[in-house]
């Protein structure tokens, strides 16, 4: 049995936060002691922590603040590994490993395109992190985890980290079991009594996530009466809601929030859209082709390539390009809803949590043999 960390900056509601809190659990179950640490504080995502998991929550105001406090803890409890998620949390990770003695243990994971996601917080304390960060990466004893190839790969083109910093391991987006568990039943009026094709979108409310563009290539569908439903929370939920009514389309198209079961609402959907602009290893995706549920996705960086198989899974369209989308969209619910299914299921399936707990022990130095 080995002692694993996983640190964090809070629960919140992000992927990073949910896959982390999954692969916390997978590791138990492969048989470690895992716990999960909190520079800050809680986040809606702590309901879905794994009993067996332990929990230490620092209360720093602030992630940059944390470094002693983070500190003081590696120093006083010894852990084989130590794993970061995020640039920023990354930053504040090997600054404590390196007052602590514990550097040559520390392992930090990058969860999205570093070369689009340093634009996104204006945040003085996360653009230094995100300056420091590549620097840094060349300088630890072990190379960074990214979530695809392509994360690595972009991590590597745009910044000074070498091609032996980084390494790969998939997220634990899946149950082991996924294949044998119906999906649960769906919370939203237009999924429980569906009357009209509906296309369902999970992610937060930003501009990463293309929800714009996806409003846009929904107005132009042929089909008035097919219906739009986006989960998620964010600072847009405003200038959506405005543009779906400027393109009259409102009586159509909801925002309901954030949904705790994801799954169950993709399932009962008729097509699935993911629209970013750059994502790491959307998350969302392999969920909703664990259903079976038809998808279409943006051929975005990074991610969507890799897991589509460069679209012989699902139909792969221009990133901003409405039209494409809304031609992908109409064929996809003009097909029979079965079709292909089987192979989407299939491409899910690298993504279960055993399989990622076994990618993230080889990472952290060979734990798993």
């Amino acid at each position: 049995m080995k002692r694993l960390l996983i640190i964090l900056q809070d629960l919140g509601g992000g992927g990073a936060e949910k896959m982390m809190v999954r692969l916390a659990g997978a590791l138990t179950d492969a048989g470690n002691d895992v716990t999960l640490l909190m520079l800050t504080d809680t986040g809606v995502n702590s309901a879905c922590i794994d009993p067996r998991v332990k929990r230490v929550e620092l209360h720093s105001a602030r992630s940059s603040r944390a470094v002693p406090a983070l500190a003081r803890f590696l120093r006083q409890n010894r852990f084989d590994a130590l794993l970061a998620a995020l640039t920023h949390v990354n930053v504040v990770a090997i600054a404590a490993a390196t007052l602590s003695g514990t550097l040559a243990r520390l392992h930090v994971s990058e969860r999205n395109a570093f070369s689009h996601d340093k634009h996104v917080n204006p945040a003085l304390a996360v653009r230094t992190a995100y300056l420091l960060a590549p620097l840094l990466y060349r300088l630890i004893p072990n190379p960074v985890i990214c979530v695809s190839r392509g994360v690595a790969q972009d991590l590597v083109d745009t910044t000074i980290t070498r091609a032996q910093d980084v390494t790969i391991a998939d997220n634990p987006v899946l149950d082991n079991d996924f294949r044998d568990k119906a999906p649960g039943r769906p919370n939203h009026r237009w999924l429980l009594k569906k009357t009209t094709p509906v296309i369902v979108a999970v992610g937060r409310l930003a501009r990463q996530k293309g929800f714009d563009v996806l409003i846009d290539a929904f107005a132009r569908l042929a089909d008035p009466d097919v219906r739009l439903i986006i989960f998620g929370e964010g600072a847009l939920r405003t200038e959506l809601f405005e543009q779906a009514v400027a393109l009259g389309v409102a009586d159509r198209f909801d925002l309901p929030g954030y949904t705790s079961d994801p799954l169950a609402e993709v399932a009962a959907a008729d097509c699935f859209v993911l629209s970013s602009r750059f994502e790491g290893s959307p998350n969302a995706l392999v969920e909703a082709m664990s259903t079976g549920t038809p998808v279409v996705s943006t051929h975005c960086p990074y991610g969507p390539q890799e897991i589509l198989d460069n679209g012989a899974i699902a139909p792969l369209v221009a990133v901003d390009d409405p039209d494409a989308l809304a031609q992908a969209i109409t064929v996809e619910l003009t097909l029979p809803r079965d079709a292909n299914r089987q192979a989407r299921i299939d491409a899910a399936a690298r993504f279960i949590s055993a399989r990622a707990a076994k990618t993230y022990l080889d990472a952290l130095a060979g734990l798993s043999s």
